[in-house]
């Protein structure tokens, strides 16, 4: 077994999580090989379970760094918001754009595949890995319930209802006619206007 240095350790294993993203966005987790990855890294697939144990080990990795990346970029975003209201907006623009953009952030949290390949890892493999959505890691909920003005007392219900805006508007490439249909980019505002006003009371 070949012995590598921590630094080296570092960054073979970020390649492999660059490199799977890069594989995973354009073929699928099912399509795409552990030799497809270890040939984009150029390393042997013995050097791959060194780091490893299987490709869906590999995809997790590739899952959490985007829901990292993520929760990041929500942040800075939102932290320019001056009230809650937009902080709720801009919350809710990152994130359609993002699911909208990035194929692997909308099936983590459409189609829910963080979630189910934490069903189909062991126990042991479940316990090193956070596996969290990322609507589920935000959390402003916590505080926007803590306002008078916010309609809602139930953080889980705010974030839950977060996730089906989400579902609906992807939903929205499946129905409608792609020549006679509004920008979709619209009808994401006319829906976050519309929960936003939903979710305070009138001062």
């Amino acid at each position: 077994m070949t012995r590598f240095s921590d630094e080296n350790r570092e960054h073979i294993r970020s390649e492999l999580v660059e490199a799977g993203r890069e594989l995973f966005t354009r073929h699928g987790f099912e399509r795409t090989r552990i030799k497809d990855v270890t040939e984009a890294v150029e390393i042997g697939t013995s050097t791959f379970y060194q780091f490893y144990d299987s490709k869906e080990m590999l995809y997790m990795a590739v899952l959490e760094t985007e829901r990292d990346r993520l929760i990041e970029r929500v942040d800075a975003a939102v932290a320019g918001a001056e009230t809650p209201r937009e902080e709720v907006r801009t919350m809710m623009e990152t994130l359609f754009r993002e699911v909208r953009d990035n194929p692997l952030i909308s099936r983590m949290i459409v189609e829910n595949e963080l979630k189910a390949l934490l069903d189909q890892l062991s126990e042991a493999e479940r316990e090193s890995l956070a596996g969290e959505p990322p609507t589920q890691s935000l959390g402003y909920a916590d505080q926007w319930v803590e306002l008078e003005s916010f309609r809602f007392d139930d953080p889980e219900l705010v974030r839950d209802v977060i996730t089906s805006l989400i579902f609906t508007t992807r939903s929205q490439e499946l129905v409608r006619d792609p020549v006679a249909a509004t920008d979709p980019e619209r009808v994401d505002e006319a829906l976050i206007e519309t929960i936003v006003a939903g979710l305070f009371v009138e001062e």
